[in-house]
């Protein structure tokens, strides 16, 4: 079956067509607040284009309350009749969830951690988006909490905002980690800072699970997620399409 995924962030929305756990398309828009539910239709249409007679199922994760209502309403002026799911309380994700408060954990943290437990675990998903995500699954496919920490892009834009003698610059890599002018001095910090972070976060959660370092999978997915995982040491792989495949997992435990 062909099943189209959607995951909406605070910044942007991924959408992916999938075929079982494979995906075959994938596309990057922005998460616009004021954007319609006729709105999101014209681009959806646009973006799967002949494709959309084929997809059988359709489910979606938003961290965003307004842009899930559009949503809500696009599934049915234009996804009538095709079965669909909106992962939330109530979804069924077949993840024991041991926080406190389990409704606080964003969805799109939930759909990773189901994707980590599909596979060999324990495991640690590493998620660079807007914020840094650390969500983990034991080694009974439990999960059983994380860590949050500024994004790469939000902490350069903080950066920018807030020093008198900063500015906006764009998000490379530099060539050094001593940097001899303030644009390399700024990207330096995120770039490398947030690698010794990732490293230290990873490490003292390996500690704290009681687990041998090399037993325990680490995967880097999110859009920085190319830059920043080559500074560092601690990832076994690298999965962009970590959260449209959870989501495929729970669109197929509620639907059968």
């Amino acid at each position: 079956m062909t099943l189209l995924a959607v995951d909406i962030r605070n910044d942007h929305t991924t959408l992916g067509l999938l075929d079982d756990l494979t995906v075959t398309r994938r596309w990057r828009v922005s998460s616009d607040a004021l954007r319609t539910s006729d709105e999101w239709a014209v681009l959806v249409r646009g973006l799967v284009g002949s494709h959309l007679p084929e997809i059988d199922g359709v489910v979606v994760s938003a961290a965003v309350p307004s842009v899930l209502h559009e949503w809500r309403e696009t599934l049915v002026s234009e996804f009538a009749g095709t079965p669909h799911v909106v992962v939330g309380p109530g979804a069924r994700t077949g993840l024991p969830v041991q926080v406190d408060n389990p409704r606080e954990v964003g969805t799109d943290r939930i759909c990773n951690a189901v994707a980590l437990a599909a596979g060999t675990v324990p495991a640690i998903a590493v998620d660079f988006g807007l914020a840094t995500t650390f969500d983990v699954v034991d080694a009974e496919r439990r999960y059983v909490g994380g860590v949050i920490v500024p994004g790469v892009a939000s902490s350069l834009e903080a950066l920018g905002a807030r020093g008198a003698q900063l500015r906006q610059v764009e998000l490379v890599r530099p060539q050094t980690v001593v940097a001899k002018n303030t644009v390399a001095a700024l990207q330096s910090g995120v770039v490398f800072g947030t690698a010794s972070q990732v490293e230290g976060l990873v490490d003292r959660i390996i500690g704290e699970l009681g687990a041998e370092p090399g037993s325990v999978r680490v995967v880097a997915t999110g859009h920085w997620a190319q830059m920043v995982a080559r500074e560092c040491q601690c990832f076994t792989e690298q999965d962009l399409d970590l959260t449209l495949r959870g989501l495929a997992i729970v669109f197929a435990r509620n639907r059968g």
